[in-house]
């Protein structure tokens, strides 16, 4: 574990006034390091985003379900990715460990926002290509704009009703150990691991990992296992071929989002001897990956996004007046 100048003993009936964050592992002594492939990272991912955001608005034929939930999905990458920034940049440009509690809390609540968003695109596409797959004549009539504007809104509902009472839960909590976190950035439940065995705003937090990180993960599954059985009734394994080509990408970044998250779990559970940095670098890895890397598989993966953005960064021809 790092150690951090000037660090106060921690208050064991109260919140600590600050929050103490680690750098990235192996670079801490010299925190500039990274600063550039971090703000690299960020730029091409909010480039990524950016352009499949661009594409899909600006055309009107690509406003159907499918690429709905991939703009949802854009805006929830563009969001994790710059509410995990400010820690990250402190830490990366100037060895900032201290964080405020305030920010501390607003930095978990943005992240788990977007986190929970994320989690929820991915499901609300499974769906998707479960009903377009195993229900193809019913598709049209079964996510129809009423239906994918209530899924907007459970979406909604459920990022702000899940995560808005965590804070205010949190910052009164009292904390019986030192209020030093194991990540560049403050995620609730390493928040809530710091406070006195019993306390409601640790127990509202593992209620809020298992109802949506644990959940989603099975109901996505499932989907892929009804999809999987209908792939084996095609006749043909170009029918087959072509039917799992449109899963190919959304699979890509459910695995992108949610192995890492997985391994996690599992080390955690089995107590696996496993070095610290290892760990912290696989939350990167979860958090940090996803909004650069699903523009990427999109963009190959579909046809008519990656036909689209060529479409678009061709010169234009002009005419010549007679």
């Amino acid at each position: 574990m790092s150690t951090f100048p000037n660090q106060a003993a921690p208050s064991n009936t109260s919140m600590a006034p600050t929050f103490l964050l680690v750098g990235m592992p192996g670079l801490s002594a010299a925190p500039s390091w990274w600063t550039i492939p971090l703000i690299t990272m960020y730029l091409l991912s909010a480039v990524g985003n950016g352009t499949i955001l661009w594409i899909i608005a600006l055309d009107s034929t690509l406003h159907r379900p499918m690429y709905f939930f991939l703009f949802l999905l854009s805006v929830s990458d563009v969001g994790l990715a710059t509410a995990l920034m400010p820690t990250l940049l402190g830490l990366a440009f100037a060895g900032v460990h201290a964080v405020p509690a305030s920010a501390c809390l607003l930095q978990m609540f943005f992240v788990h926002i977007f986190s929970v968003m994320e989690s929820s695109v991915l499901l609300a596409m499974a769906l998707d290509r479960a009903l377009a797959i195993c229900r193809p004549l019913h598709y049209p009539t079964l996510l129809t704009n009423d239906v994918i504007s209530k899924i907007c809104l459970a979406i909604a509902f459920r990022c702000l009703g899940l995560h808005l009472p965590l804070p205010f839960l949190l910052a009164h909590m009292p904390y019986c150990l030192p209020q030093v976190l194991t990540h560049s950035y403050c995620l609730h439940p390493d928040i809530a691991h710091l406070a006195c065995p019993g306390a409601w705003g640790a127990i509202y937090s593992l209620f809020v990992v298992l109802s949506v990180m644990g959940l989603d993960p099975l109901l996505i599954f499932f989907s892929y296992g009804l999809i999987g059985r209908v792939l084996q009734g095609l006749g043909s394994s170009e029918d087959r071929w072509k039917a799992g080509q449109t899963c190919a990408a959304h699979l890509s970044a459910v695995l992108l989002f949610y192995m890492p998250m997985i391994l996690l779990a599992l080390i955690d559970h089995l107590r696996a001897p496993i070095p610290q940095p290892a760990h912290t670098l696989l939350s990167y890895v979860h958090f940090l990956f996803p909004p650069l890397i699903n523009p990427i598989l999109y963009s190959v993966k579909m046809k008519e996004i990656r036909e689209r953005i060529v479409k678009r960064l061709q010169p234009r021809k002009v005419g010549c007046a007679q």
